[in-house]
């Protein structure tokens, strides 16, 4: 048995804090039986109904895909530099001629948290979301989502270098998951990684003898950085999943 909050949780059908909220309303049933004790335990499997005010709620939730420039910090405030979540406003909303999703939002858009961080000195892809389910997919342990990203460096790279960053490298006494690997030209090569830790590829690239002058994020899971302008944000569409 465990809490209903933490069973909804690990299904991602919604976050804790959410299933908290729909237990409190009354927007729950488990196994056909509407739910309002906080605490409630359920068994491993059971049957779990979101109600109609639940499923409007989680849709009226905003994600947002932002051009991350050098200079803002994407997870916690530093002294004398911006948040990222200063660049998320009306001025600077990017629309996709016949794509996109448009959502009526309330100025400023509040409770956005950063999907995992970009380190104050890279740009690229930064995802901020309302979206418990979505910051769980991408930032939980067990997470399998692949970040691609683009990396000059300040020498020509050799091929034994390219070797030891795709396997046998470790930080933190911690075994990294392989990664994927592909030179470019003779400074300039793709990296692909399924994990984040704080910045791992700049210290992966010093332990190969290798200094980071550029590094873009342009992919998270199946979702692109594409043409978004630096300094620009968009909306997730419909049709993009991490």
């Amino acid at each position: 048995m465990m809490r209903l909050s933490k069973y909804l949780s690990e299904q991602n059908i919604c976050s804790r804090r959410e299933a908290e909220m729909f237990i409190d309303r009354g927007w729950l049933k488990v196994d056909g039986v509407v739910i309002q004790q906080q605490g409630f335990k359920v068994p491993e499997h059971c049957s779990v109904e979101l109600s109609q005010q639940a499923l409007d709620f989680q849709n009226q939730l905003v994600t947002v895909l932002l051009h991350k420039p050098i200079g803002y910090v994407s997870t916690q405030p530093e002294k004398n530099y911006p948040s990222a979540t200063t660049l998320i406003t009306k001025n600077r909303q990017y629309f996709r001629m016949g794509k996109g999703s448009e959502k009526n939002v309330r100025w400023p858009i509040r409770g956005l948290s950063t999907a995992g961080r970009l380190d104050i000195d890279s740009t690229g892809l930064l995802v901020l979301t309302q979206d418990g389910r979505i910051s769980k997919k991408l930032i939980a342990p067990d997470s399998n989502i692949e970040k691609e990203y683009l990396i000059r460096v300040d020498q020509d790279i050799q091929e034994k270098q390219i070797e030891q960053l795709r396997f046998g490298m470790s930080l933190d006494s911690k075994r990294l998951k392989q990664a994927e690997v592909n030179q470019l030209d003779d400074r300039y090569f793709r990296m692909v990684l399924l994990e984040g830790r704080k910045r791992q590829i700049r210290r992966m690239c010093e332990l190969a003898g290798l200094k980071v002058l550029v590094l873009k994020r342009v992919r998270i899971g199946g979702v692109r950085l594409g043409s978004l302008p630096l300094g620009r944000w968009r909306f997730l569409a419909k049709n993009e999943n991490f």
